[in-house]
This record gives C-alpha cells, sequence and structure tokens, in this order.
C-alpha cells in the first residue's frame, strides 16, 4: 500500500512537470509460485484528462498479446488462460495494477501496462509501462502448532478439540500428524491433514505430538513436540482464571471476616446508613455521634445514681424524724 500511495505520488509531481499523466510501475516484481501477486501500474489524476481505456499486455515470443481490456463498455479478459484469476484495480482513481493469482511458472514474462487519456482538447494521449514478472519457487518453512482452546493443550475429557499445523511456502503442501512412543520408539503417523480432530479427548490421547510440512520445494520441516494432556473428568482441571487450591481456605476466611466487619460498622446517619470499609476508619460525623451518645448514656447514669441516693437520704431523715416524735409523745405520755 505504501508503494502505491509513493507511486500516486511521484505520477502526481511528474504531471505538474510536464502537463501530462504519467505511469508509474516498478521495473520488476517477482511472485511466489502457486500463489498470488500484485504488479503495482498507476499514475496521478489529471483535470481535464479522462481515462478512456486500459490495457494489460503480455510477451509472447516477439508480439505482445492483450490480455486485459478496460473501455466503456466494462472489463474484458481477452485469454481464456487468464479467467477467473485475473483482475484489474477500478475502485482506487489512477490505481489500474493487475492482480492475478495461482502463479505458474509460465506467467512469468514481460508484461505491459497501457492507458489512454483524452485531453480536455478532445485528442488522445497514450502512455505504457513494461514490468518484468519472475516467479520464484518457496519452499515451506518450519511448521507452528496451535490449538483453538481456551485450555492450551492441556483439556478436560471429552471434549472436542484440533491440534492446527501451519506452514508457509509454495502450495500445495502437504501435512502429516505423528506421536511419539516410548521406549525410543518410532513415532507413529495418526492424520495426514493439517488439522488433528479429538472428537472427544481421551485419557489415553495424551502424549507428545509434532506435525511435519512438505512442499513442492524444498525438504520436509517437522514442528517442535508439543504435549498434550487430557485431564480425567472426575479430578478438577485447573486453569489460568482459578485460584490455587491452597488458597481457597484463607480466601473464605477473609470473605467472612469482611462480611462480619462491614455488619458490624454499618451505622444509621440523619441522611441514610454509612457503611465503613475495612481499612478506611469510621467517618467523623459517625465518631461524634458515637461520643455523644456515650456522654449522654453516661449523664443519664450519673443522674439516676444521685437521684436514687437524694430518695434515699429523704426517706432516712422522714425515718429519724418519725422516730423523734413517736419519743415525744411516749414521754408526754
Amino acid at each position: 500500500m505504501g508503494l502505491l500511495l509513493g507511486l500516486l505520488f511521484l505520477g502526481h509531481l511528474t504531471v505538474v512537470t510536464y502537463g501530462h499523466p504519467i505511469l508509474e510501475a516498478p521495473e520488476n516484481v517477482t511472485g511466489p509460485w502457486k500463489g498470488d501477486v500484485n504488479i503495482p501500474c498507476t499514475y496521478g489524476p489529471l483535470q481535464g484528462y479522462t481515462q478512456v481505456m486500459v490495457k494489460w499486455l503480455v510477451q509472447r515470443g516477439w508480439d505482445p498479446v492483450t490480455i486485459f481490456l478496460r473501455d466503456s463498455s466494462g472489463d474484458h479478459i481477452q485469454l481464456a488462460k487468464y479467467r477467473g484469476r485475473l483482475q484489474v484495480n477500478h475502485e482506487v482513481p489512477g490505481d489500474v495494477s493487475l492482480q492475478l493469482n495461482t502463479l505458474e511458472m509460465d506467467d512469468r514474462s514481460h508484461y505491459t501496462c497501457e492507458v489512454t487519456w483524452q485531453t480536455p482538447s478532445g485528442n488522445q494521449v497514450v502512455r505504457d509501462k513494461i514490468i518484468d514478472l519472475r516467479i520464484q519457487k518457496v519452499s515451506v518453512s518450519k511448521p507452528t502448532v496451535t490449538t483453538g482452546s481456551g485450555y492450551g493443550f492441556t483439556v478436560p475429557q471429552g471434549m472436542r478439540i484440533s491440534l492446527q499445523c501451519q506452514a508457509w511456502g509454495s502450495p500445495p503442501i502437504s501435512y502429516v500428524w505423528y506421536k511419539e512412543q516410548t521406549n525410543n520408539q518410532e513415532p507413529i503417523k495418526v492424520a495426514v491433514l493439517s488439522t488433528l480432530l479429538f472428537k472427544h479427548a481421551m485419557v489415553a490421547d495424551s502424549g507428545s505430538y509434532f506435525c511435519a510440512a512438505k512442499g513442492r520445494v524444498g525438504s520436509e520441516q517437522r514442528s517442535n513436540i508439543v504435549k498434550f494432556v487430557v485431564k480425567d473428568s472426575s479430578k478438577p482441571l485447573k486453569t489460568k482464571t482459578e485460584a490455587p487450591t491452597t488458597m481457597q481456605s484463607p480466601l473464605e476466611e477473609t470473605s467472612t471476616v469482611k462480611l462480619i466487619w462491614k455488619w458490624t460498622t454499618e451505622v444509621d446517619v440523619y441522611l441514610g446508613a454509612a457503611s465503613a470499609e475495612p481499612g478506611k476508619g469510621l467517618p467523623v460525623f459517625s465518631i461524634v455521634l458515637i461520643i455523644s451518645l456515650c456522654c449522654i448514656v453516661v449523664f443519664i447514669m450519673a443522674y439516676v445514681m444521685v437521684c436514687r441516693k437524694t430518695s434515699q437520704q429523704e426517706r432516712k431523715s422522714r425515718a429519724q424524724r418519725f422516730l423523734k416524735l413517736s419519743t415525744t409523745d411516749q414521754n408526754g405520755k
């Protein structure tokens, strides 16, 4: 994409300099055998110039042959060899790049990008660029093994899971899956596809696996060995989101303490209930309220004690007066 933008910008500068749209394209492009390639061809649109025709030609022998034509009637692929695997960009103004899929070795050749414009004066201007297309056979890369399971390579028994083997290179690429054996025995072949599927994973499926990839070019490549483990469903399976089993009891006790603390520190205030969270302390108004209540209780208790003491003294005084009067009456008689 950056290359295309650079070519468009360069084409625009050229247009400003010379006054006509100028095609920009690289001298050569390399594509992978059996893969896809994009052959850039761009120009900077210029006001007053209208694109009338776009042609792509390929060199066959001494003469170029038209393989693609775009005019007022639409797009036309001229050779059956390219139908279904050739297309020319039409979405971006000034970009008429050629996309060629499923490259064969005989696609190597010189390709010509030719564009015709109508000038403001009614004349026509034709410009072209020649690009050398090279086809390269790419050796297969070392394959990688992945799984779409959130458990990774450790899964519970009965789960449906697949191991994916993927490599890059010139297609087609063939894959073979192997399982390691004990006692230094040769690995056994378990599948001949890129995907190793376990419809219902069993404990017996546990083991060490690897895959091998082979392309038309280069030698066979093997992946790293992965250890696949199937856990018994009767036993709990640890996952990355679970806390360690040794931490369950402390977590439960902490939760209980939090509940008790929250319950014992809830205080009803005038505007609503305010609860103190552990570690934050009581609000100031709660402390003032508690102190006020304590003072009132102390005052009431002191008042009650004083009243009781006063009442006892009055009763004692009355008893003494009554006893004195009784003694006086007896002496008078």
